[in-house]
This record gives structure tokens, C-alpha cells and sequence, in this order.
């Protein structure tokens, strides 16, 4: 039989539909990209936003038409249980048991049972996944940790993600050797609350330089880190491990010390700018890319104008923007003063604006510089990848993907640095 998989969301959700098409894979299914020609659908939800719940349940209306086994799990299904009953799914689970769909799908074939599974209480226990070659991505994503303990106050993450929890430090490690071994070059670390990792007595950074001692990894990439998990063991890590890439997301949310705390985010404006000088001192043209929300409750335009304010004082090189989306359960859906959506859409525009114009000055500051670039996609005509610190890079010339290449950076365009192929890295 064949399948398709819809993926929304984020990193974690990539690499769990990663995980789970090459556990069907290795049940003889086939895997296809074109949903017409497949006779099961499988639909890794996202509940981060409200847009992304409608979404979610959009593809799912979709998928049901076109008749096929339906299999619908993560965090939108685990948000919304009893909407997504309603909804005709022939398998349905949250967050949990994602790798135990190839083994439903065998039951179901067998006894045409509707299976729907849901947790009364989210276990804190790391579910076991994994991948050995990402076919399409260049790069790999590694999911090393699972659940938050933060509870922002905006945030409906923790209530259907469970507790912080570890995947086995040995098994990590075996994971990153046979990706390395089929071919990836760079591993992209990802989970919800990523810094926070801990198992066997070893924590984040023991990993990463556990990690860096393998040999064929070239590049460890964070996919997100908190600035108060930027401890002193962790910056002494980035600082000596050369392997460790010159880009760090770091979420701020919010530019003002008043909203900040409304959040309930663990730190200030002050720490928060501390710890990006901090940063930015250890390694030579450092990218530092970050979240912020807009709109959420009690943000006046006074305070919006001072995260923009914030936002130019760090000089962020790109800034992700996010209205805030209210979210039924959550502290800050209960507050007052709640912000229009008129006036949530039009800060988004300013920020993006700011963000724009931040991003064009950091690449700018590149230009007639030569640098090593990761190629990821190539065609006849042009190829085109990524440096160390994140920055697009368009080559106008065929070069092979997933090689180093040293290219001087000649011209910029929106969002892009458009450069010159001098020669290839050598791969030592």
C-alpha cells in the first residue's frame, strides 16, 4: 500500500514524520508524494496558533474527501480531541504513539476498527523515535528532546506536549553516526525546549561535544534555544567547539519588561541583551535570529514601539513575527485588554518591516566576502545554500548538493546574497 504524509508546524513535527514514513517504509509500504495515488494519508497536526488549528483541520476535511485511510496525530488532534472525533478520522492519537502508527495501520486493515487513542495525563517518558537519512533535506534534524515546563502564559505547548523529556544520551549518539554515515554533513538539534536536555547525567552541552568528536559532521546547528539556557557550560561550549555554527534563534517574544513579565518569560531585557553580546563575542560574524509576538494582552503602542526599539538595540537579523493568537486555557487568554486584530495585523507589518530592513543590513555587511556555503538545492542554472551563520547564498551555476564551496558574495537580493563559486572546500 502506499502513503503520503502532511506535515505542519514545526522542526520536531518534521522529524517525527520523518521517523514515522521510514518505520512504514520498513513495513514494505511505499512512500508517495502525490496524495491521489496514495491509499493512506497521515496528518501531523500543528495547534501552536488558532490559524494553525484551522489549518490542521482543513487538511483533514481534505484528506476525508478524497477517501483514503486516514491516520491524524500531534498536537492539534491533542488540543481539540472532541472536534477531531467528530470528524470521520479512522485513526486518531495526539503527541504520543506517533511510532506505533504502522502497527495501528496493521489492525486497522485487519478488523476496519476506527481507533482513537488520547492520554488522560501527558507521560514525561521520551518516546523512542528514529531517523537514518533525511532523503530530501540536506540537512537532518535531530529530535533530542520533548515537553516544556515553562508555561508561558500565552503558550497552549505544555498542555499538549507533556513535561520536559530526554531521549537516551547513548541512543543519540548512535542516531547522529548513522546519519553522518549516509551522508549529512550538518545536524540540525531540535525539540521543544532544546537546551534543556538532560539524560544519563549528561546535559545539553556533554551532547553537543560528545557530537562534535564524530567524525564526517561538519556543522551542529541549533534549531532554537532559550537565553536562560545559555549558561556558563554552554557558552564555554560554543566559544571552543568549532563545530558548532556561527547562528542562534533565540526567542525574545517581547521587547519590553512589562509584557515580558505578563508572559510569564524567565528573564528581562537586560539579561536578554547581555547574553547576545555575550554571543556575539565568541565567534566571528554571528547571526542571531529570534520570535516575537505581537498584540498579546495589555501591549499598548507605547510598549510595541519599545520591543521595536529593543528589537533595532540587538540587531537581530531576522525577526519571526507571530500576532498573538489566543488560546483557550492559557493565562493570557483569560486577561484583560486584549488587543484587535486589526491592531495585531498592523504591528506585524511594522515588525516585518523592521525585520526586513535588519536583515538586508546583516547580509550587506557580507558583501565581497568569501564564504563556505552548504549547497542544498541545485538545478541546470544555479545552485543554492546556506553558511554558517544562516545566510541564503545563490550560486548561477550547477554545483553539487550537499558539498562545501568557498563562493565570494558579489550582489544582494531580497532576502538573498547572490555570489561566485571560487573553489570547493576540501572535506578533511
Amino acid at each position: 500500500m502506499k502513503f503520503h504524509i502532511i506535515t505542519l508546524g514545526c522542526k520536531v513535527n518534521t522529524y517525527e514524520s520523518e521517523s514515522i514514513k521510514e518505520s512504514l517504509i520498513q513495513d514494505n509500504y511505499q512512500y508517495t508524494d502525490n496524495e491521489n495515488d496514495a491509499d493512506i494519508i497521515i496528518i501531523n497536526t500543528c495547534s501552536v496558533t488558532n490559524m494553525a488549528d484551522n489549518k490542521s483541520q482543513k487538511m483533514v476535511r481534505h484528506a476525508k474527501r478524497l477517501g483514503k485511510i486516514l491516520v491524524v496525530c500531534g498536537c492539534s488532534s491533542e488540543n481539540n480531541q472532541e472536534t477531531y472525533k467528530q470528524m470521520g478520522i479512522d485513526i486518531l492519537i495526539g503527541n504520543k504513539d506517533k511510532s506505533k502508527i504502522s502497527t495501528m495501520l496493521k489492525e486497522y486493515k485487519k478488523t476496519k476498527e476506527v481507533t482513537i487513542h488520547f492520554y488522560e495525563k501527558q507521560s514525561p517518558c521520551f518516546e523512542n523515535m528514529q531517523v537514518e537519512q533525511f532523503v530530501s533535506h540536506t540537512r537532518a534534524f535531530l529530535k533530542i528532546e520533548d515537553g516544556c515546563n515553562n508555561y508561558c502564559s500565552y503558550c497552549i505547548i505544555p498542555y499538549v506536549r507533556g513535561q520536559v523529556c530526554s531521549k537516551d544520551f547513548d541512543k543519540t549518539l548512535e542516531e547522529v553516526k548513522k546519519l553522518v554515515a549516509n551522508g549529512h554533513k550538518e545536524i540540525v538539534l531540535t525539540g521543544i525546549l532544546t537546551g534543556s536536555y538532560f539524560s544519563n547525567n549528561h546535559d545539553f552541552a556533554d551532547l553537543i561535544h560528545e557530537m562534535s568528536k564524530i567524525e564526517g559532521l561538519k556543522r551542529i546547528r541549533i534549531s532554537s534555544i532559550e537565553v536562560t539556557e545559555l549558561n556558563e557550560k554552554v557558552i564555554k561550549e560554543i566559544k571552543e567547539n568549532k563545530k558548532i555554527v556561527n547562528h542562534f534563534h533565540i526567542p525574545l517574544q517581547a521587547g519590553s519588561d512589562e509584557i515580558l513579565k505578563r508572559m510569564n518569560r524567565k528573564y528581562d531585557i537586560a539579561y536578554f541583551k547581555q547574553k547576545i553580546v555575550e554571543i556575539k563575542n565568541l565567534k566571528e560574524n554571528v547571526s542571531i535570529t529570534t520570535d516575537v509576538i505581537v498584540g498579546h494582552p495589555y501591549e499598548t503602542e507605547e510598549l510595541f514601539l519599545e520591543t521595536i526599539k529593543t528589537c533595532k538595540e540587538i540587531g537581530f537579523a531576522k525577526i519571526h513575527v507571530f500576532p498573538y493568537s489566543k488560546r483557550d486555557g492559557t493565562p493570557s487568554s483569560r486577561m484583560p485588554m486584549q488587543v484587535s486584530d486589526s491592531e495585531k495585523k498592523n504591528r506585524s507589518k511594522v515588525l516585518n518591516q523592521v525585520s526586513r530592513k535588519l536583515e538586508e543590513e546583516f547580509y550587506k555587511k557580507h558583501l565581497n566576502r568569501i564564504v563556505e556555503v552548504l549547497i542544498e538545492e541545485t538545478n541546470e542554472s544555479e545552485s543554492v545554500g546556506f553558511t554558517t551563520n544562516y545566510m541564503k547564498v545563490k550560486v548561477c551555476e550547477k554545483l553539487n548538493r550537499n558539498e562545501f564551496y568557498m563562493v565570494k558574495l558579489t550582489d544582494y537580493q531580497e532576502g538573498m546574497l547572490i555570489g561566485e563559486h571560487i573553489q570547493e572546500k576540501v572535506n578533511s
